[in-house]
């Protein structure tokens, strides 16, 4: 019996204890302390001194903070006590709708035991963030992103030492004396420092490698430069790293060990470079890898392929060559997979099929050759599919009508033909389409995409269409926001866009529309339009818009191109919004109307090739503060030119060539100092050498050919004067005295060989890719929640060049020319010319130069073409010319020259016409035989032969001159969310790339 009670009791026991327990622990929580009154008290005063913005997203948690019945403090929303002792410890109230000034004696700061604070996606209204925050001792977590804190980070946050993760980003904050080095060497215990968009300003300090705890570190969009230390990708506990946006930022990868926890790195826009190592394929735990717009360049490691967990692989934007690697089909998991703009060897996609969850496949300008695949049928996820400027064949394949989830598809400037199919308009999702620039025949009824009813982005350029032009469109017809129909063969104004009032693109040009512009089309996104082109039509004019003058109706236009059309009568006058206004090659007549003079935005006027007439008007000084370009070129302007550019000039470029003005250049262009090209060519000013613009600094260009300019050049006030200058053209003047050889020792951009300038603000050079020449244009960019366009403005020039007027179309940025042809100079060719060694054509002929032909020009080894005819040079031709190896026109003829022609080299293809009127002259190709003189066949030693030239051949010059016939280059980038920030670093970044 004793021991049947023992087994009950040791049976029982256990449960009893468990109960006991149980009472035990709600005992506690039943008495467990309220909120201290004091920190309640300051949790409301905190509240009252904030307001609520309810138009800001999220919730207001302090809603239901009260002191009634509902008084503990740590019942309220987003607050958090300690179990024990009843303090506040943590305090979310992150996106509460709060608004408002932050102050140093907010009753935050009483909150002395919180361990966690996150204030994040508030609105601080650009208040400082207070001092008091050091009172906040025992902080481990500290959010204040997104919040509109603004100025100087306060030191004092250095002294929360027990801060474990730090989030300040999203804001307009500066990290700057004390800076990131001196937050790294206090705050010693992060393991999470996001700081995005602060303005840091200084290179990364080597002493974020000394925390040895950092899991995630943000610093996107910093201002970094300098070199990123290496050792911090080593940190044994990373696993997030973001740089991104850092342009001047420099960096490579290191070779990485299998033990690396990194899950995401970020180095998007900035100038790391060389190779990716094949240890890549050492970080398992990698999901996405972003390093779009660097430098990166050689071969993808096949070792990529071993990165199985990726979902976002961005390699966009690089020098990457050789074959995209086969390994890219074990990435099974990859979403997103950006190619995008590298340099690989041609290829076809049979790679792809086997990554079924992608979303986004960028593939444009990835040299993808063949059929699209039809493995691209696994790909049912896919909305984003973008194979633009590639080489496909074959005809676009139905069953990609099955990709139903589809908003954006871009097959554009490959080489597909056949018809389009109409499955097309299966397509129920598809928000953005492209097909411009292929091969298809037949023509294609526009209304074949009315049936896409989400379809807001167009782009159908070079497809023959037919339209609806009498059917009625109803409601349910997409409404369009961008719409391309470059070189669709259309006759008329499609009707269809007189009832789509949301566009803000249009581009008609390279079309047969014939006749007037109907009034109907001021309908066509009459509030919203920012861009239109109908240039290379043969449109007249416009219907009257109104009674009074022909002012166009788009409010918000940006971006007008009305270039090489039929268009008569007065000068149509854009809206104030106006940054971009081309009209030029039409029939324009009259006076620019003095309501140009309140384009307060415009940045480039071109009026060219018209047949505008009287003075211009002074009040165009309102338009120099933004203007960068101004091309009236070819009118027949009367009177001077006005004195309107005044200090802090924008002006960079300004072309008034062949017009009727007269008198002396404006010496308030002196104010210009931005200003880059300056063509005064074939007017009536009467003036001394303007030798006041050698004080321009980045005065490239200048040609004042056929005007009254007289009188001795002079010699320079220092040795600095025109330091950036390629091309002069001082011909058909009436200079006097000697060459101005103190000039020609200052010029020293002609001094180097195959020169390479970059960007200047909006004014640049612009590399076109392969072994193509740079040249110099001017971009200006419309920006849209939908679109970033980059509208490229090239310049022309006219030279003498082999003895017959050339225009390029296009100025290159590394041509050097000095032509101070048909004017009186005299004495003799010094020594001196022969230091500009880069230059590419030397005219002196037709004056009255005498002497020798210095040897010195054996030196110019880039020179193309050499006129000293019409002079009265004697002695010989020096034998050192044969050195000129790309030189295809000479002409000394009309001179007192004597003694052989040098032979051989391109001596051999010049015509007896470079040589007549020199009696003295003997040799091949004259009939005249070198008696009394040893004729050389071979030029003299050239201490630097075998240097080679990256300048282009003979053949590839003849290229470069013809240009192309229209003036304007454009393109356009879409994506989503874009804004001007992220324009820049792809704007700056392409042209670095390319």
């Amino acid at each position: 019996m004793g021991s049947s009670k023992c087994l009950l009791i040791s049976v029982l026991l256990p449960f009893f204890l468990s109960i006991f327990h149980f009472l035990n622990i709600c005992s506690s929580l039943l008495t467990q302390p309220l909120c201290n009154d004091f920190e309640s008290f300051a949790l409301l005063q905190f509240k009252q001194s904030l307001k609520i913005n309810v138009s800001a997203s999220g919730d207001p948690k302090t809603s239901s903070w009260n002191s009634g019945e509902k008084n503990d403090c740590c019942l309220w929303d987003g607050v958090l006590c300690d179990a024990g002792t009843g303090h506040v410890i943590g305090l979310d109230l992150s996106s509460s709708q709060l608004y408002g000034s932050f102050n140093s004696n907010s009753g935050l700061f009483h909150l002395v035991h919180l361990q966690k604070l996150n204030l994040a996606g508030n609105d601080f209204n650009y208040s400082q963030i207070p001092p008091s925050i050091r009172y906040l001792s025992n902080l481990t977590h500290l959010n204040l992103s997104l919040t509109n804190f603004s100025s100087q980070i306060p030191p004092e946050i250095f002294e929360l030492s027990n801060l474990v993760s730090l989030d300040l980003s999203f804001n307009p904050l500066r990290l700057q004396k004390p800076g990131l080095k001196g937050l790294c060497e206090n705050l010693t215990s992060l393991k999470h420092l996001y700081l995005d968009e602060v303005d840091i300003s200084s290179p990364v300090p080597h002493t974020i490698a000394n925390l040895s705890s950092l899991m995630s570190l943000g610093l996107s969009l910093c201002g970094l430069y300098g070199e990123f230390p290496t050792e911090i990708f080593k940190l044994r506990n990373l696993q997030f790293l973001s740089v991104k946006h850092n342009q001047d930022l420099r960096g490579y990868l290191p070779e990485f060990h299998s033990s690396s926890p990194l899950r995401i790195l970020r180095l998007t826009n900035t100038n790391f470079f060389g190779k990716l190592p094949d240890s890549i394929g050492n970080l398992p735990s990698l999901y996405e890898l972003d390093i779009n717009t660097c430098n990166f360049s050689g071969l993808i490691p096949t070792s990529i392929g071993n990165l199985t967990t990726l979902i976002n692989l961005h390699l966009a934007i690089n020098n990457f060559f050789g074959q995209i690697p086969f390994s890219l089909a074990s990435l099974t998991q990859l979403s997103q997979l950006d190619l995008c703009y590298n340099n690989f060897s041609p290829h076809t996609l049979s790679w792809l099929g086997k990554q079924t969850k992608l979303t986004l496949l960028a593939l444009r300008q990835t040299n993808s050759y063949g059929d699209i695949p039809s493995s691209l049928k696994n790909l049912t996820q896919l909305t984003n599919l973008r194979l633009y400027q590639n080489q496909l064949t074959g005809q676009i394949p139905s069953w990609l009508a099955n990709h139903t989830q589809l908003t954006v598809l871009d097959l554009g400037e490959n080489k597909l033909h056949g018809s389009i199919p109409q499955s097309i308009s299966r397509l129920v999702n598809l928000e953005f389409l492209r097909l411009a620039g292929n091969n298809f025949n037949g023509s294609v009824k526009l209304d074949l995409y009315f049936n896409l009813k989400n379809l807001n982005k167009l782009e159908l350029s070079g497809v023959h269409l037919s339209f609806p032009f009498t059917s009625t469109v109803n409601a349910s017809t997409p409404k369009l926001i961008f719409l391309g129909l470059v070189a669709c063969n259309l006759t008329k104004f499609p009707i269809f866009l007189r009832f789509q009032h949301e566009l803000e693109f249009v581009d008609l040009s390279h079309n047969d529309i014939h006749g007037q512009i109907p009034k109907w089309i001021s309908n066509m996104g009459k509030q919203t339009l920012l861009f239109l082109d109908i240039s290379f039509n043969y449109l007249t004019g416009f219907e009257s818009f109104n009674h009074t003058s022909l002012i166009l109706p788009w409010a918000s236009l940006r971006i007008l191109n009305l270039n090489s059309n039929k268009l008569n009568g007065s000068l149509p006058i854009p809206p104030p919004s106006i940054v971009e206004y081309s009209a030029k090659s039409n029939t324009l007549t009259g006076k620019i109307s003095p309501l140009f003079c309140n384009l307060n935005s415009i940045e480039i006027l071109d009026l060219s090739h018209n047949n505008l007439s009287g003075m211009l008007p002074q009040c165009l000084d309102n338009l120099s503060k933004s203007l960068f370009v101004l091309s009236l070129r070819n009118n027949d302007f009367r009177g001077i030119l006005p004195a309107i550019y005044m200090e802090g000039s924008t002006l960079k470029a300004m072309d008034v060539s062949y017009n009727q003005l007269e008198g002396q250049i404006p010496r308030s262009l002196s104010n210009c100092t931005m200003l880059e090209i300056l063509l005064l060519r074939n007017n009536h000013f009467n003036d001394i050498f303007p030798s006041w613009l050698g004080k321009l600094p980045s005065l490239k260009v200048l040609s004042i050919r056929s005007n009254g300019f007289h009188s001795s050049i002079g010699k320079p006030k220092s040795n600095f004067e025109f330091p950036k200058l390629h091309i002069i053209d001082l011909s058909y003047n009436k200079f006097t005295g000697n060459l101005p050889y103190e000039y020609f020792q200052g010029w020293n951009s002609m001094k180097v060989a195959n020169l390479t300038y970059r960007k200047v603000d909006n004014l640049v050079t612009y590399m076109f890719t392969g072994a193509n020449p740079i040249y110099l244009i001017a971009f200006t960019t419309i920006t849209s929640q939908n679109f970033v366009w980059l509208e490229y403005y090239c310049f022309s020039l006219v030279l003498t060049n082999k003895g017959i007027e050339t225009v390029y179309e296009k100025i290159q940025d590394t041509l050097l020319v000095v032509d101070l042809s048909n004017n009186r100079f005299e004495g003799e060719i010094s020594e001196v010319i022969g230091n500009l060694r880069g230059l590419h054509l030397l005219n002196l002929s037709n004056n009255y130069l005498t002497g020798h032909i210095p040897s010195s020009l054996g030196n110019l080894t880039e020179l193309e073409s050499l006129d000293f005819s019409q002079n009265n040079l004697s002695g010989e031709i020096p034998q050192q010319l044969l050195q000129l190896t790309f030189l295809a026109s000479f002409n000394v003829s009309n001179n007192h020259l004597m003694g052989p022609i040098p032979q051989g080299q391109q001596f051999a293809t010049f015509q007896s016409n470079s040589y007549l009127g020199n009696v003295g002259l003997c040799g091949s190709p004259l009939t005249k035989n070198c008696k009394s003189y040893g004729t050389s066949t071979q030029p003299p030693p050239n201490p630097k032969q075998g240097e080679g030239s990256n300048f282009p051949s003979q053949s590839d010059w003849v290229v470069i001159i013809m240009g192309y016939g229209g003036g304007l280059v454009v393109g356009f980038i879409i994506g989503n969310n874009l804004n001007v920030r992220k324009l820049e670093w792809v704007v700056k970044n392409l042209r670095r790339r390319q």
